[in-house]
């Protein structure tokens, strides 16, 4: 709210209040409420849930604020009022979004502090604006200070999706409910809306691109935070002392293990088999376990699936030899996937074409021999 005919337009005004009081109520619903409306399967890390709970209240209240230093400061020096705003919004939304993004991030604990330390020159920058009442300082130099510490935060964040991503393959079969890849997606969003935002502040077609902007975001932060399952840590099993992984000496009967305890017994068909759960049951610990995958150029999502892909394939073989009616999806299912978009992906991965193009194939095969 930059520009004083925002104050004049009645429209604009009902849209800003119903989006503030939105904020408002879904971060109460995520505070207040402990289960899901959207996934009522999945239980969210709580942590992210209260973070994501405090955004939507802060975001409402930065609503409230712009509006209230509108009417008291819009006519008595617009420009003070304008820096004290943004500077408000860039030391606590910023860091908010921030600290939400890393704890969608569950394979270990990221520091949020240093980015929080980093706002501390913005209000100094806004300080000396306001004494000297000089827009460079007070607007363009925290624009600035601001992109550029986005900027270094996005990298550091694909960074930390690519360890998040490489984490889950080594631990987890089943990975609906616990990529977030969209995250990243949505930290370029905000940062794309803030510099259209930015400049050329107060034409009203940028204030109604604001509001529902902050509705898109709402609903995104909604489903994000109910769709994403939360992720045990597990603590290392590795013994005391033991040599880092590249140098650990693994017993030789590894793989004689898993064809007795998983591949023969088909513990590969349960749902949400993590590594953990089949190092117990072959008898070794995680660390050998998953020293073994890596040795062998794959990771346990990996060979988890390609089991899981191979048993479904001999399912349909024999369904069609039967002339037995039967679906992808209910096999997928019976294959150990929960989620039928996560077996079409990997589905593909692994054999280089669709499960409907393979499974054509099957039948032309099947039609052929007869």
């Amino acid at each position: 709210m930059y520009a004083y005919q925002s104050l004049q337009d009645y429209l604009f005004l009902m849209l800003y209040g119903g989006v503030t009081m939105l904020a408002f109520a879904a971060g109460l619903y995520l505070w207040l409420r402990r289960s899901n409306t959207i996934v009522p399967d999945v239980t969210p890390p709580r942590a992210l849930r209260q973070w994501t709970a405090i955004f939507f209240i802060t975001a409402a209240l930065s609503h409230v604020w712009w509006f209230v230093l509108g009417i008291y400061w819009l006519s008595d020096d617009r420009l003070v009022r304008n820096i004290t705003a943004v500077t408000l919004d860039y030391i606590t939304l910023v860091p908010l979004v921030m600290g939400m993004l890393l704890h969608m991030l569950q394979d270990r604990q990221r520091r949020l502090w240093p980015w929080v330390l980093v706002q501390v020159p913005v209000v100094a920058i806004a300080a000396i604006g306001i004494i000297k009442h000089d827009e460079f300082y007070g607007l363009g130099m925290t624009h600035y200070w601001q992109m550029v510490v986005t900027v270094i935060f996005i990298i550091y964040y694909i960074h930390a999706l690519v360890q998040y991503g490489r984490w889950l393959h080594e631990n987890y079969a089943d990975l609906e409910h616990k990529e977030v890849w969209q995250s990243l997606v949505f930290v370029v969003f905000i940062f794309i809306v803030y510099e259209m935002y930015s400049t050329n502040p107060g034409v009203m077609s940028k204030e109604y691109l604001a509001q529902f902007n902050t509705l898109i975001i709402v609903g995104f932060l909604l489903w994000r935070v109910e769709s994403l399952q939360t992720l045990e840590v597990e603590e290392t099993d590795k013994p005391m002392n033991e040599p880092e992984d590249s140098l650990v000496i693994l017993p030789s009967n590894i793989g004689a293990m898993l064809q007795d305890f998983c591949e023969t017994p088909k513990l590969y068909l349960l749902h949400d088999l993590t590594l953990a759960q089949l190092s117990e049951a072959v008898g070794t610990n995680r660390t050998y376990l998953s020293t073994y995958f890596s040795q062998q150029g794959i990771s346990y999502n990996t060979y988890i699936n390609c089991l899981r892909i191979a048993h479904f394939e001999q399912l349909y073989r024999d369904a069609l030899a039967a002339q037995r009616s039967v679906t992808a999806q209910q096999l997928a299912h019976e294959c150990g996937f929960k989620s039928y978009s996560t077996f079409s992906v990997a589905f593909k991965q692994f054999k280089g074409q669709t499960v409907t193009a393979w499974m054509s194939s099957q039948i032309s095969d099947s039609q052929n021999l007869q």
